[in-house]
């Protein structure tokens, strides 16, 4: 009997509790004040500890806090996912930028009159001067192969240029597979047009590769790939030295198109192909000079021009389209 009437006392008890409102709370919210009242019905085990349960207004509202910071969620407020919605609209994303290149191709090349861009000496390709130009490159390391170099790429000095920098580490990997590391690199991302449809870089019109950079002194290798869709020419790329002073000024390096020889998976092949401009890629540098240590290298702006000086077609004989009796 004495413990149905503390049972009878309690529920009196929560029935004369005022129910919490967002009036009275305005700090918390609708859900909060909901969750607190579903709490008060619950049977307290004794009138006599009710007041004992009353505390300071300032841990009151610590505890309100940290109920706060759970954000208890019901399943009827959880966001629904429309899979099908966002498809719908991922394509019709798509067709647009497709009518946005179909009615560039009409008005010329890039959307321009045909007469401007055959008038064109100079042209910026790549530029820094936010992060969105930064998405456009990707870096890796021998940290694939499980060596232990380091490279990162940032922004510059307020945000007018790219700063690559890291450590060069020769260590070979302990796989017992990978005799050889060391290497470092940064490279540009393929463009994709509507549907992820790869595209290519048109450089037919100019001669010459043209940076300004800022180094430490270290040799770079500047490698160019063409657009193919064919697998074993993958590995397949044109590369040529750039080497940089070191110091605190900016320097402008010029290389023509026509000195970059050809290598296939890292070795220079005896056979030497001339670049297509028409079907440029991507571009990429990389460092693999042997000495370990920390490096930077920072790129202000990557671009092409038509140097009229330069008149060399192909800088190399052993070709079979110059010399075609050494491959016979």
């Amino acid at each position: 009997m004495a413990l149905v009437h503390k049972l009878l006392n309690s529920t009196c008890i929560l029935r004369k509790c005022p129910r919490p409102s967002v009036t009275s709370c305005p700090f918390l919210g609708t859900r909060f004040a909901a969750y607190c009242s579903s709490s008060l019905q619950k049977p307290v085990a004794a009138s006599g500890k009710a007041s004992s349960q009353r505390k300071p207004e300032g841990n009151l509202q610590g505890h309100h806090q940290k109920e706060d910071a759970l954000d208890i969620t019901s399943p009827e407020d959880k966001p629904e996912v429309n899979f099908d919605k966002a498809i719908k609209e991922e394509i019709n994303d798509h067709f647009r930028y497709l009518k946005g290149e179909i009615v560039n191709y009409w008005l010329g090349p890039e959307g321009r009159p045909l007469h401007e861009v055959l008038l064109e000496q100079a042209k910026v390709v790549w530029q820094f001067r936010g992060k969105e130009d930064l998405d456009k490159w990707t870096v890796t390391s021998d940290k694939t192969i499980g060596g232990r170099s380091e490279v990162f790429l940032k922004m510059g000095k307020n945000n007018q240029s790219a700063l690559l920098y890291g450590t060069l580490s020769s260590e070979a990997p302990q796989d017992g597979e990978s005799g050889r590391s060391g290497y470092c690199a940064m490279i540009s991302k393929i463009p994709r047009g509507p549907f992820e449809r790869k595209k290519s870089y048109d450089w037919s019109q100019f001669n010459t590769l043209y940076l300004r950079v800022r180094g430490d002194g270290r040799p770079w290798m500047v490698n160019i790939r063409e657009d193919t869709d064919i697998i074993q020419r993958k590995s397949q790329m044109y590369s040529y030295f750039m080497f940089t002073r070191g110091g605190p000024y900016w320097q402008e390096v010029k290389i023509p198109f026509s000195k970059f020889f050809f290598s296939n998976q890292g070795r220079i092949r005896d056979a030497q192909y001339q670049l297509l401009l028409d079907k440029i890629s991507s571009i990429g540098f990389t460092l693999a000079d042997k000495v370990d240590g920390p490096f930077f290298l920072e790129i202000d702006f990557i671009g092409v021009f038509t140097d009229p000086t330069h008149t060399e077609e192909f800088a190399y004989e052993n070709s079979p389209e110059l010399n075609p009796r050494l491959f016979k």
